[in-house]
């Protein structure tokens, strides 16, 4: 599956538009994470622990939007785009949307 940020796939023609499609994951802080998110907040840097999980968060959002662009018979999805928000205390969601599209064989 071909997704992209960009409205075109270049090198091939767009022949039909089949809808929005979306990918989205609520993800909950884990208390070693916190932990160890607090020690490193005293010096300063890289929450490598939170990183991770949002790498991992995203990657799970996009996973749901391919099988989700798979589902309406899609080649690709154009115009991708993420968005977060806060759900709760210490929760956050990973959205990620396009528009899913056939392209000429």
């Amino acid at each position: 599956m071909i997704y992209s940020t960009t409205e075109t796939i270049p090198g091939r023609e767009i022949v039909e538009i089949l809808g929005v499609v979306t990918g989205n994951v609520v993800q909950s802080k884990h208390i070693g994470r916190d932990i160890m998110a607090g020690l490193k907040s005293l010096v300063g840097g890289e929450i490598r622990g939170y990183t991770e999980m949002l790498t991992d968060a995203r990657d799970i959002a996009v996973q749901r939007l391919v099988e989700n662009a798979n589902q309406k018979g899609a080649d690709a999805v154009i115009g991708v785009r993420f968005t977060t928000s806060a759900i709760m205390e210490g929760a956050c969601e990973i959205m990620v949307f396009g528009t899913a599209v056939k392209l000429r064989t």
